[in-house]
């Protein structure tokens, strides 16, 4: 037991000891780090000859040179340790903002062009776009450690800076040719404008018949609805004409045979006879004859009578012929009317000339003209690699001193949280081994002290009996001698 008691008071103190020595290891290997770096640090600000270099400053007010440097995503700290290279991500910074004006520009023409004009409103998403593809140009030009040994990043990084690039591209394509676009898209709608035009005069033609016939290729859309037309009477007109033609040829004929019995009539009537008892002179017999055959003639054809009919349906179709020409002339006003109407409709369609229009513009003219093709392609291309030139700068110029720097740096890091990892792994365990050892002991403990107080409730009860025994013995005893 005594043994017991010393061992569990001696373990946490060697514990706290060798806590102790580490963390005085620690505190130790601290200031000698911190010695090293306050003796590098005067060697890095001073130069070859041993004159002391300038020290650096913390810039005052709007460093505007800082302000780029940031835009690469660069450690000014670790920099500073290669000041030489500032001006390049200084100039790479520049790169990435004008990249981003290109696209905030870009932008602007865009949304111009959607909402038909400029207005305020276009300037929340020329901003928001302006500073996504500066955040997105920032990250994919910003160095990162080992980056040279991983090819997948960085064709993922070129892909990424091609294809914004075609984006940001097209809406100041659209901007160079708008004069050709648009003259090109006024000569469209003016050609769609005239095609429906022909269109709905060829579909509405007048009608000659009370039934509708819609000519070969022609829509439900270019069929007009109209009220009265000049077809409902056409087939009372053309039954009238019928009519009229048929009894016009009866009543030439029977004037034309009337016409030679009353020359008959006349030419022997021209004829007197003298009579020899009277002395007097009268007409002949067959003068007679022939005018009772006219009058026979007439009556049994009835050439009056289908004279003053046709004079009727003269008139009648002279009336529906005036009729037929005010209602062929409303029709034709109302054609027109609704002509106008519908183009007017068309030509609402066409107020303001949109993105996509202008894109089928352009590919329209170019395919049209291999010289406006070519140079519509040379600008698109020359956006593309103005939009792509962040990332060609970064990865074209080589490796630099910075970014080995920086991979030193980021192995190194590394390195150290592993160790501390490491470290912190065997503090928690060995922590966790003198726990256990702790409880066991305790166990132990415990056990041993059940175990003696079993064996002194033993003895007790071994005792009491004993006692008893012994009572009952002097008790038989006595009542034995009395």
């Amino acid at each position: 037991m005594t043994d017991f008691l010393t061992n569990l008071v001696t373990a946490p103190d060697t514990a706290d000891r060798q806590g102790a020595d580490h963390d005085a290891a620690a505190r130790t290997t601290g200031r000698r780090a911190a010695a090293r770096t306050a003796e590098d640090v005067p060697a890095a600000r001073t130069t070859g000859e041993g004159a002391p270099a300038r020290t650096a400053r913390r810039p005052r007010g709007f460093d505007t040179a800082r302000r780029l440097r940031s835009l690469t995503g660069v450690d000014e700290e670790l920099l500073a340790r290669v000041r030489y290279e500032r001006s390049k991500y200084t100039a790479l910074g520049g790169v990435v903002l004008g990249t981003s004006v290109i696209a905030a520009f870009s932008m602007w023409n865009f949304a111009t062009e959607a909402l038909g004009g400029f207005s305020p409103v276009v300037l929340v998403p020329t901003v928001i776009w302006m500073l996504f593809v500066l955040n997105l140009d920032r990250w994919l030009v910003t160095p990162q450690p080992n980056a040279r040994r991983r090819v997948g990043p960085l064709l993922t990084r070129l892909l990424i800076a091609l294809m914004l690039g075609m984006v940001i591209a097209e809406p100041l394509v659209l901007r160079i040719f708008q004069t050709a676009i648009e003259q090109h898209v006024a000569d469209e709608r003016t050609d769609a404008i005239d095609r429906l035009r022909t269109n709905l005069v060829r579909c509405n033609p007048v009608p000659s018949t009370t039934r509708t016939i819609t000519p070969e290729g022609c829509g439900r859309s270019y069929v007009l609805s109209f009220g009265d037309t000049p077809g409902e009477r056409v087939e009372e007109l053309a039954a009238l004409r019928s009519d009229a033609a048929a009894l016009q040829k009866r009543v030439d004929r029977d004037t034309a045979r009337l016409e030679g019995i009353d020359s008959d009539v006349r030419n022997e009537c021209r004829k007197l006879i003298r009579i020899a008892a009277t002395g007097l002179y009268q007409r002949t017999s067959e003068c007679l004859r022939l005018r009772d055959k006219a009058q026979d003639y007439r009556a049994t054809h009835r050439t009056s009578e289908n004279e003053k009919r046709l004079t009727r349906m003269n008139r009648r179709t002279l009336e529906i012929e005036a009729e037929q020409t005010v209602s062929r002339g409303a029709f034709l006003k109302a054609r027109a009317d609704g002509i106008e109407r519908r183009l007017g409709e068309e030509r609402a369609k066409q107020k303001g000339i949109g993105v996509l229009e202008r894109m089928r513009a352009l590919d329209r003219l170019a395919a049209g003209n291999p010289v406006l093709f070519v140079g519509i392609w040379l600008v698109r291309l020359l956006f593309v690699l103005l939009d792509v030139l962040p990332v060609l700068v970064k990865y074209l110029s080589g490796e630099s001193a910075y970014d080995r720097m920086l991979t030193s740096a980021s192995n190194s890091a590394v390195k150290i949280h592993d160790e501390e990892a490491r470290l912190a792994e065997r503090r928690a365990m060995a922590n966790i081994e003198i726990a256990q050892d702790a409880i066991e002991q305790e166990v132990r403990r415990h056990r041993a002290e059940s175990e003696a107080a079993f064996r002194e409730h033993t003895a007790a009860m071994n005792i009491r009996v004993r006692q008893a025994v012994n009572a009952l013995e002097d008790e038989i005893r006595r009542s034995s001698a009395v």
